[in-house]
């Protein structure tokens, strides 16, 4: 089963999904993420994780900012990189060739 988190309405989610029929997707801001999930995919990539060239970014102010990347995606869920990918234990982040051909080989 792969999962799929990300926003409904986000062309990139859509193009993982196409690409992946069998997923599903999961609406970060109608389904949340769990905690374990942030947390495993903190671990993995870091900073990465937080999408700092948002809308929803760019509308934090200075002090919103300066929290740690995991409450800040837990209060804006808008904020967290997509699509974040699970594929059985195996976390992607973003929908780029390489994690195309990664998923393939699984």
């Amino acid at each position: 089963m792969i999962e799929i988190y990300g926003l409904k309405n986000c062309d990139t989610c859509r193009k993982a999904l196409k690409a992946l029929p069998n997923a599903e997707l999961r609406d970060v801001r109608a389904d949340g993420v769990s905690a374990d999930l942030l947390a495993q995919a903190f671990a993995k990539f870091g900073e990465k994780l937080l999408n700092t060239r948002s809308t929803t970014w760019r509308g934090l102010k200075e002090t919103e900012r300066a929290k740690p990347p995991l409450e800040l995606i837990a209060e804006h869920p808008a904020l967290m990189k997509r699509p974040l990918i699970k594929a059985g234990d195996t976390l992607f982040l973003g929908w780029t060739a390489q994690t195309q051909a990664e998923i393939e080989a699984l």
